[in-house]
């Protein structure tokens, strides 16, 4: 820190107030999760209901001497907040306190410092931390605001405050270039996926929905995966292999949650393109959660927020282990695409039914035939078969290649572009439609 603060500890008191003008009330419960996640000791709960926050201190006086006689108590050496707290309360509340204060956005900053484990992670996280300490840094050095003076000891001409805010201004300067860097390089990887045109399948989803489990599953992986609100922060990615949709990419992604901070989202920009970018988002949901419903919506904002809204999803409901009268199954809609799947990534139920629904999600717009390539045309063939795009090869007596394909023909235009007379699809249709 740029300042001196009171000393954090495990022991901490949680403050959860309702307010008349919210039209959605926070779960306290999942705020305990994120105190527990962050590696604190919650031995308090304290409640209550105003109408507006209070200026000066968030909450009222007789709350504040509630919270103050609880930290007593109990000795505690934290108080969270599952609100956010503008720096002048947090500070005014610290003073009165006399213990660390944190609000749900730093309460978050924090998890996230301890699950980065990649170098771009860390950089994400130190970017979002240092864009929030920003803000509080005021009043941080009040006994330091004054310009040194006397011989010997005159400065650079500016208070100490302004010194910290110029290397805060630098730190995030240096981090938002290197973060630029590792978006470029991920950009150069999704047009080399293009270029191959190989799907990319994004996993998203609220917290501890059971993404990374999933993702294990089905990769094989041994990706980090535990009970806890973002056990997952760094994006992994794997490549699978459909039935008759060839290979695919899956990612596993950050889980979003309530009140996600904005500044989080920006910083994590980067990780989150490769969902905006997918060709298919898997969006996982624990279907044993009672406030599966508002997950969803809060899922749905921040895939708003980040332009992939329109992005087609398959909904997977997971955790169907919790719920007896659920089996694994697949719901189509009325044109018969998948819309959701009900699995278990724990004991592995239904996951076979999940890779057919990707599969028909991924290969319903391909189109299947045959296609006649002379000995002179094998750059053609060489392309397609990187591609995948191969079923099946015979020839015939001219000595010909014909290749059964199943592939877009979209695609086929684009790997056969100049060397292959284009009129010669017209033959070309949809065995779903000759179905």
């Amino acid at each position: 820190m740029f300042f001196d603060r009171p000393e954090s500890g495990e022991l901490a008191i949680l403050v959860h107030i309702d307010f008349d003008f919210e039209a959605q009330r926070d779960d306290p419960r999942e705020f305990e999760e994120l105190a527990l996640s962050a590696g604190a000791d919650p031995i308090d709960l304290i409640g209550g209901q105003r109408h507006k926050p209070d200026p000066k201190y968030f909450v009222g006086s007789g709350k504040m001497e509630e919270i103050r006689v609880a930290v007593e108590e109990h000795g505690a050496e934290l108080v969270l907040f599952n609100h956010s707290l503008s720096p002048s309360q947090e500070r005014n509340l610290e003073s009165v306190l006399q213990c660390r204060v944190l609000d749900r956005t730093g309460l978050i900053l924090d998890i996230f410092a301890q699950r980065a484990r990649t170098h771009e992670g860390k950089l994400q996280v130190e970017l979002a931390q240092l864009e929030h300490m920003s803000t509080r840094l005021v009043r941080g050095w009040t006994h330091l605001e004054r310009q040194k003076g006397g011989i010997g000891l005159r400065g650079p001409g500016e208070t100490q405050l302004e010194t910290d805010r110029r290397l805060l201004r630098e730190r995030i300067k240096s981090i938002t270039k290197r973060l630029d860097k590792v978006h470029k390089v991920r950009q150069l990887g999704r047009r080399a996926r293009k270029r191959a045109e190989t799907p990319v399948v994004s996993i998203v989803g609220y917290t501890n929905a059971g993404k990374s489990t999933l993702f294990n599953r089905i990769t094989q992986s041994d990706v980090y995966e535990a009970d806890q609100l973002f056990a997952t922060l760094d994006p992994t990615m794997r490549r699978i292999s459909l039935p008759s949709a060839g290979t695919a990419i899956l990612a596993d992604t950050v889980g979003f949650i309530r009140h996600l901070p904005h500044k989080l989202v920006e910083s994590f920009r980067a990780t989150l393109e490769e969902a905006a970018e997918a060709d298919l988002l898997l969006h996982v949901i624990d279907c044993a959660a009672e406030e599966r419903l508002d997950n969803i919506d809060e899922v749905n904002k921040v895939l708003a927020e980040i332009d992939a809204g329109d992005i087609p999803t398959l909904e997977v409901y997971n955790k169907i282990d919790l719920m007896p009268d659920q089996l694994p199954r697949i719901e189509l809609g009325a044109d018969g695409r998948p819309l959701r799947v009900w699995v278990s990534a724990r004991d592995g139920a239904g996951l076979d039914k999940l890779i057919e629904a990707i599969s028909l999600s991924l290969g319903d717009q391909k189109l299947e035939g045959d296609i006649v390539l002379t000995p002179a045309q094998g750059a053609i063939r060489a392309r397609l078969f990187r591609h995948e795009a191969v079923l099946d090869e015979r020839y015939d007596e001219q000595g010909n290649s014909v290749l059964r394909l199943r592939i877009s023909a979209e695609d086929l235009k684009r790997l056969a572009a100049g060397d292959y007379p284009l009129e010669q699809l017209a033959w070309w249709s949809d065995p779903a439609l000759e179905s």
